[in-house]
């Protein structure tokens, strides 16, 4: 396809665009070909047909040296909507490029909590320039918003919801929704509150379309609801939304009055990013975002790498220990780390089942016995079976039935360590109020290590395979 039969296509109408099409390495290259003549009008005929969060990820697939070309040439694209979806470190450099008074016109665009997640990662001072230039309103929200601790309900919280006193009749409500312009347009539910502002009740778009105009919304309205405090971890929200299947909640602040609410979408967002953070965290990468600048993601790593390197020590200490041992029967050094790693991969295996437990609260401490049992049971069965194969293969390969005997009974032992260790080491951290997620994997690996290695190169001893 030509450069310019590919223009004419990229710039069909939103509705004829292949969305398999819309982000292809050909259409990207074709964006940048457009920037690099200077032909703005054909990069911004390229893009305009684009959703915002194809616009975003556009930028974000741009060469870091290329995007500031990119942004200036379709400008007038790059609104709240595009930042909202943007990478946090790509919309951060983004937003250092601009004066005060466009953040301000892009976050005054915005519900708060995406106005807020624009200006909260910027310098102090920058910050104060934007509150500055925004109207009264939308400064005194976003600076309540940033008086609320990071990651909490009152961060995520958009204060543009629907509150009717329970008095006013479905008709009331219907008038008072189509009269005033000013009111937010995406809302699932109406919130009725009390003359103190409380909330005490919601009631669905739903029932106020199919019920009489006549009827009071207290006769309507659902009044057990889910109630978010303000103070309230996104991860503990984004629990109770999954398990309680809402769409939206009420958010209340210490004296119970209604502050604002959340909605399902910034919930799904909070789900994968805590996800993916956990499955970071266990592997010790850090953010483990592409877009992180290079110092950033050495400075996350190599501090795991680094105390990995220290817990490293203590399995190898225990070798050094038995070097009489290896240096008498040399196959022990080939199968010790069999042993190890199938014992790594047990604990592995059960490490992961414990943390989604626990990030997710199906474990705590009034069951957390119940998984040490469940996780030991399945560590027997799991050691018992992998016992007998390797038993077997290596007595039978070697013509040594004593190393078959040792290395199966170590491969049980080991295994069995490794269920124990999986469970007990998060549980421990989490009861340390430490993120299990974060160190769990480099203190199992080094139990499992150390445990597989003392258990075949003891047993190997204490068998007398060598003298």
């Amino acid at each position: 396809m030509s450069e310019t039969e590919l223009h004419d296509d990229m710039a069909a109408p939103e509705s004829q665009l292949d969305e398999d099409d819309r982000l292809k390495p050909e259409f990207v290259s074709a964006v940048l070909a457009a920037v690099d003549e200077g032909d703005d009008e054909g990069a911004r005929a390229l893009v305009a047909p684009l959703h915002p969060a194809d616009i975003a990820d556009l930028i974000e697939l741009v060469p870091s040296d290329q995007r500031a070309d990119v942004v200036t040439a379709i400008s007038d694209l790059i609104d709240g909507d595009v930042l909202a979806e943007m990478n946090d470190w790509v919309r951060e450099a983004l937003v250092d490029a601009l004066e005060p008074h466009q953040v301000a016109d892009i976050a005054a665009e915005l519900d708060t909590d995406d106005a807020v997640a624009i200006i909260e990662d910027m310098a102090v001072e920058d910050q104060r320039e934007v509150l500055r230039a925004l109207d009264p309103d939308d400064r005194a929200a976003i600076e309540e918003a940033l008086s609320y601790p990071e990651e909490s309900a009152g961060r995520l919280m958009q204060r543009e919801l629907i509150a009717v006193p329970e008095h006013w009749t479905v008709g009331h409500v219907l008038d008072y929704l189509r009269g005033d312009d000013a009111l937010t347009t995406d809302f699932w539910e109406i919130f009725v509150v009390d003359p103190s502002h409380r909330p005490i009740g919601t009631c669905e778009l739903s029932w106020i379309l199919r019920t009489p105009r006549g009827i009071t919304i207290s006769d309507v309205m659902k009044r057990e609801q889910t109630l978010i405090p303000v103070d309230m971890d996104q991860e503990e929200v984004a629990l109770r939304f999954q398990k309680y299947a809402l769409i939206s909640a009420a958010v209340v602040d210490p004296s119970g009055r209604l502050v604002g609410m959340i909605t399902v979408d910034d919930v799904v967002h909070i789900i994968s990013q805590e996800a993916g953070e956990d499955i970071l965290r266990l592997s010790g990468a850090g953010e483990g975002d592409i877009n992180e600048p290079v110092v950033d993601s050495y400075k996350g790593r190599v501090r795991w790498l680094i105390t990995n390197l220290m817990t490293a020590l203590v399995p190898a200490s225990i070798v050094f220990s038995f070097d009489a041992t290896i240096a008498q029967k040399a196959v022990l050094a080939a199968l010790m780390p069999i042993v190890a790693g199938v014992g790594g991969n047990a604990g592995t295996q059960t490490l992961a089942v414990t943390v989604r437990a626990l990030a997710t609260n199906q474990l705590t401490q009034s069951n957390t016995l119940r998984a040490i049992r469940r996780e030991i049971a399945i560590a027997l069965l799991n050691g018992l079976t992998v016992a007998a194969v390797i038993g077997l293969g290596i007595g039978g390969f070697f013509g040594d039935p004593v190393l078959g005997v040792v290395i199966a009974s170590a491969m049980l032992a080991n295994i069995l360590i490794a269920g124990f260790a999986g469970v007990i080491v998060p549980v421990t951290l989490e009861r340390l109020r430490q993120d299990p997620a974060v160190a769990s994997s480099i203190f199992v690996t080094m139990v499992t290590d150390s445990m597989g290695f003392l258990a075949f190169l003891g047993l190997a001893t204490a068998s007398g395979m060598v003298g």
